[in-house]
């Protein structure tokens, strides 16, 4: 194996949903579940438009805030020791925050991040998205090919931990896939490995494997 791929909420962050947490500090929680339930699957494209009319205008501080403020999931320092050590390549693929990604990159220092973006300019947000990810689903899965190709490596040396619907694709695109404390039967069941649990430090043993 010679790359490592993430998700990111719910993996390396304790947020499992970071964009609801956005609208916990902007203040539109409630119009926001009413969105995500009816658009997250159906139509990614009309969610982002009515989302970003909702956040539009919003300062921007409070949600910089949060970027600052999640945690970690347990044991990421330790995995990404361990990575390092073994001199495998990384990349972060989420649909979740493309800043919040840059902070984990900066600590951490993975290699590719992949992720969506609030555009904010002059300290508010403009009502822009830039989604290269979507809601995740088959473009975790072509970023992989694209990733490899550059890398000129197969997809099937790539280890993908995940723990949500959207990696299904992304679980079935790889050589190793590992369900990280995941409700997702359906993941759970074409996972290579499953770990139960919310320390990141037990897929360790399985990256010991390959």
């Amino acid at each position: 194996m010679k790359l490592i791929c993430f998700d990111m909420d719910g993996v390396l962050i304790k947020p499992v949903h970071f964009w609801n947490e956005v609208h916990k500090v902007f203040g539109t929680v409630e119009e926001g579940e009413r969105l995500t339930k009816k658009y997250l699957h159906s139509n990614y494209a009309l969610l982002v438009e009515q989302v970003m009319k909702l956040w539009r205008g919003k300062e921007a501080g409070p949600y910089f805030e949060l970027v600052n403020s999640v945690e970690y999931m347990e044991g990421v320092r330790e995995v990404f020791d361990f990575i390092k050590e073994k001199g495998y390549t990384t990349a972060i693929i989420s649909a979740s925050s493309i800043h919040v990604a840059e902070r984990i990159q900066r600590y951490f220092g993975v290699d590719h991040i992949f992720a969506n973006k609030l555009v904010i300019d002059n300290n508010r947000v403009t009502g822009e998205f830039v989604w290269p990810i979507g809601a995740g689903n088959h473009k975790k899965a072509e970023i992989i090919r694209k990733l490899c190709a550059e890398l000129r490596i197969s997809s099937k040396e790539v280890i993908y931990i995940g723990d949500d619907d959207i990696d299904f694709e992304a679980f079935q695109e790889v050589g190793v896939s590992i369900a990280f404390n995941s409700k997702s039967k359906g993941l759970r069941k074409v996972a290579t490995h499953v770990v139960e649990g919310d320390d990141l430090r037990k897929i360790i043993q399985y990256l010991r494997m390959v």
